[in-house]
């Protein structure tokens, strides 16, 4: 059973603390997504997720490839055969990557939080808890970065610890792709705090919306600080 109140904790703690290990990959990457946005703002218009985060998923599913789908990187335009398997065909790869986040687990876009803590806990959940059972960083989200030295699930169940995954994570991207067009933004993103009290903070800074992870890590720090004061 994975605690999604220390998940979160460490991931933005990993966020803040996340430095690029090949940034000029990541830059390049990002560059190629940003260039696609009014695409990837065609599907957040269908389903609230954000367009940078379906770009990344994008990115890691299938390395940007238009003809595969969002869902497990299988050709959109055939009945998929991977975990979510007998999806489609579809008429478009956007017809698909609504079906994806619609109505394939983890259901992207039923959620509501988007702050920096939302964004990095539907990665996780949209590639699996895998990771998180094993307390370990998940290559989706933190390879090619400092936060990520090896470990990889080379097949399912199978995990491999001296596995290096040679694709870059979402956090990666998505730190490139928020130097690039600076409208990408994600509420308790812009802390710099240094301290882990501080960081533990983050998803309060930009007033997280009433409900959210952020905010009900918000009321945990608040009580704790009453208590120790």
């Amino acid at each position: 059973m994975v605690d999604f109140d220390a998940l979160t904790r460490a991931s933005l703690r990993r966020w803040h603390e996340a430095k690029p290990t090949r940034k000029f990959l990541s830059d390049k990457v990002a560059q190629s997504l940003v260039a696609a946005k009014k695409r990837y703002q065609a599907v957040e218009a269908k389903t609230g997720v954000p367009w940078a985060v379906i770009a990344v998923i994008h990115e890691r599913e299938s390395s940007q490839n238009w003809g595969r789908s969002l869902a497990q990187g299988d050709p959109w335009n055939r009945v998929s055969v991977h975990v979510p398997a007998g999806r489609g065909p579809f008429n478009s790869w956007e017809e698909a990557a609504i079906d994806a986040l619609v109505n394939c687990h983890p259901h992207l876009a039923r959620r509501k939080d988007w702050s920096l803590a939302g964004v990095l806990i539907g990665l996780e959940l949209y590639n699996g808890l895998g990771y998180a059972n094993k307390g370990v960083p998940s290559p989706y989200l933190w390879a090619g970065t400092n936060q990520y030295k090896s470990g990889k699930y080379v097949r399912d169940g199978l995990y491999d610890s001296s596995h290096v995954d040679q694709q870059l994570g979402c956090v990666a991207m998505l730190k490139s792709m928020m130097a690039i067009d600076p409208t990408i933004t994600f509420a308790g993103a812009e802390s710099t705090s240094s301290t882990p009290q501080e960081l533990h903070r983050a998803p309060s800074i930009a007033n997280p919306s009433k409900g959210s992870i952020g905010a009900f890590i918000a009321r945990i720090f608040n009580v704790i600080c009453k208590r120790t004061s």
